[in-house]
């Protein structure tokens, strides 16, 4: 079995652990719980490309799916009632979710114009790379709004933000039409020894801002918008600037590897 696979499977089954430790601790205490998909495209900053290119931002997008867990702190599952009346069981939710998404990357931007000859546009133009991320986590949703009024269908929309850490393992791949890599002949110099072809992790920070539609007593539609910051330059398998001795980062990349996601999902509350 090969490591993707077996990472997949890790994840997920970390995942459906999880859960089903939440829904057995939880529901000692009567609350309840929601399931869901989301899908969207996914736009990933790296160090493919110019920063703060549209070209760049409009071109290397993906697109991601996710399997979505709620806690609803202001509904008893046990009773088919309200909990107790509390700010915060009326305005916050946990999500738990298993995330998937990958994204092909190369070089765009004024540094790869085609009507530049130089071996460096040339070089740059000939990579290409992908990279494949699988991540589970949790967040604190907060929504301003009663949660109990929106169940009850008191009004359509509820706004929400969210902060949470998410664990994350990704699997990139980079390429060169004009030979191997970390060649001089095929790569540019300060992308000499930055590339790195084997699956890793590291962790995150989720925030998101969205809003949910009452669709059904037991189902809403969410439309969410998502920035990701990984606690790595490693994600997309570049990180150009690395010395064989020492980490020594050119002067334009300043970050480490981060996506917007937006998405639409599908929520179902469970009885």
């Amino acid at each position: 079995m090969c490591i993707r696979d077996r990472n997949t499977r890790n994840l997920l089954l970390v995942f459906l652990l999880l859960v089903s430790a939440k829904q057995e601790i939880y529901s000692q205490f009567g609350f309840s719980h929601e399931i869901g998909v989301i899908t969207g495209p996914v736009t990933f900053y790296s160090d493919y490309g110019q920063r703060n290119d549209f070209e760049t931002n409009v071109g290397n997008v993906g697109f991601g799916v996710g399997l979505i867990h709620y806690i609803n702190f202001s509904y008893r599952a046990d009773c088919n009632c309200y909990t107790r009346d509390t700010y915060f069981n009326d305005h916050f939710k946990i999500r738990n979710e298993i995330d998937y998404h990958k994204t092909n990357l190369e070089h765009m931007g004024r540094w790869v114009d085609p009507d530049d000859n130089s071996e460096f546009a040339q070089q740059l133009r000939a990579m290409e790379g992908s990279t494949t991320v699988f991540d589970i986590g949790s967040q604190l949703e907060y929504f301003p709004l009663s949660i109990r009024d929106f169940a009850a269908g008191g009004y359509k929309l509820a706004p929400f933000v969210s902060l949470g850490v998410h664990y994350v393992n990704f699997n990139p791949e980079s390429s060169s039409s004009r030979g191997p890599l970390n060649d001089p002949v095929s790569t540019p110099v300060k992308y000499i020894n930055a590339f790195q072809q084997e699956a890793a992790s590291t962790f995150s920070m989720v925030g998101s801002i969205g809003v949910r539609y009452k669709l059904t007593p037991l189902s809403d539609l969410m439309l969410d918008s998502r920035w990701q910051y990984y606690f790595s330059d490693w994600v997309d398998g570049l990180n150009p600037g690395i010395d064989q001795n020492e980490v020594r980062p050119v002067p334009e990349n300043k970050s480490n590897d981060w996506i917007y996601w937006i998405n639409i999902g599908y929520i179902y509350y469970l009885d």
